[in-house]
């Protein structure tokens, strides 16, 4: 039997497949593999957390990271235009603002800054066409009753 024919034993575990494992970028093979030796060897499990913390993203996947990425706590669009509109339960209301002025959300405020933009361009859009309306309104005599041929 030559040497090519021979079934090679599978790779040790070392650090550099653990970050992989971590990574989830090894095969499914493989994958299978550490976890049936993690769950077998409380040395390899000590080792692994060992990988992790050495890991230059490891807080990227602590609960806290997840949550602030997730942004969890943060209201949706329509509840922040119900914020600025003061429509909301006034409980709900101040969370959002410990959440805007206190935690700083920048996602929330920047969807707020957007939401109070879109606002004051209605409102002065509104003010154009009364403003319009008014005018028209007050020179409609001067147009008389129906509008002349040229």
């Amino acid at each position: 039997m030559s040497r090519d024919d021979a079934p090679h034993s599978p790779a040790a575990i070392d650090d550099a497949m653990l970050q992989d494992y971590l990574a989830d970028q090894l095969p499914p093979e493989d994958m299978a593999r550490v976890e049936k030796a993690l769950r077998d060897s409380a040395q390899l499990r000590s080792q692994l957390e060992d990988v992790r913390n050495d890991r230059d993203d490891f807080q990227l996947h602590t609960l806290g990271a997840i949550w602030h990425r997730s942004r969890l706590t943060c209201p949706s669009r329509q509840q922040l235009g119900s914020y600025l509109l003061d429509a909301l339960d006034p409980e709900l209301g101040a969370y959002f603002q410990f959440h805007l002025d206190v935690v700083e959300c920048p996602f929330c405020q920047a969807n707020l800054a957007d939401l109070e933009a879109q606002a004051q361009a209605s409102t002065a859009a509104q003010a154009s066409k009364t403003r319009q309306h008014r005018i028209l309104k007050s020179s409609q005599h001067l147009l008389g009753d129906e509008p002349k041929d040229h």
